[in-house]
């Protein structure tokens, strides 16, 4: 059975539903199938020994996470190579290479979530009203091992970007 959580989350001050687990430090991170593009699929694996940033927004078209995006696209600059920074959205994939195009972000690795909403359903951030995915941050140690969640309870809110990469710079 589907998990539901209310009760954790608003959009505007208005409640909204997240589908699957509160995930925890200490968890291990889910699997995941999400798109490149229309015909080429990401997997968690494919990012083995790698600490992983997982950024996720509702869709890049919007003021906040695209000032999300730009941050950690700034920040992934200076990471360095055993790190991953991803941006997660349910955007079309084309809408996402698109919007990174325009707005000049490179460093970033952007994947869409629009097939089956698998991430969010397993990271526990799909909004069941909306089918997005809800603001969160997911830092993810070289094992594959959650050392980093931010879950925003409200979805027009910004999340803690120091915090964040403090996280990460702590696993390098």
């Amino acid at each position: 059975m589907v998990q539901e959580r209310t009760g954790v989350a608003t959009f505007k001050g208005n409640p909204i539903t997240l589908i699957g687990p509160e995930l925890k430090v200490g968890d291990q991170a889910p699997a995941f199938n999400l798109s490149k593009n229309l015909l080429e699929q990401a997997t968690l694996s494919d990012y083995a020994g790698k600490v992983k940033l997982i950024s996720v927004v509702p869709s890049l078209d919007t003021g906040v996470c695209d000032a999300q995006t730009r941050r950690f696209n700034e920040a992934a600059s200076e990471l360095g190579d055993d790190v991953i920074v991803l941006t997660i959205s349910a955007d079309l994939p084309f809408a996402q290479a698109r919007w990174c195009g325009a707005a000049g972000v490179d460093r970033v690795v952007t994947l869409s979530d629009y097939r089956d909403n698998s991430f969010g359903k397993a990271y526990g951030v799909l909004i069941k009203e909306f089918v997005i995915d809800m603001r969160s941050i997911f830092v993810i140690d070289q094992n594959d091992v959650i050392q980093y969640v931010e879950y925003l309870p409200e979805m027009a809110e910004h999340p803690d970007y120091d915090k964040a990469v403090a996280a990460v710079k702590q696993l390098l």
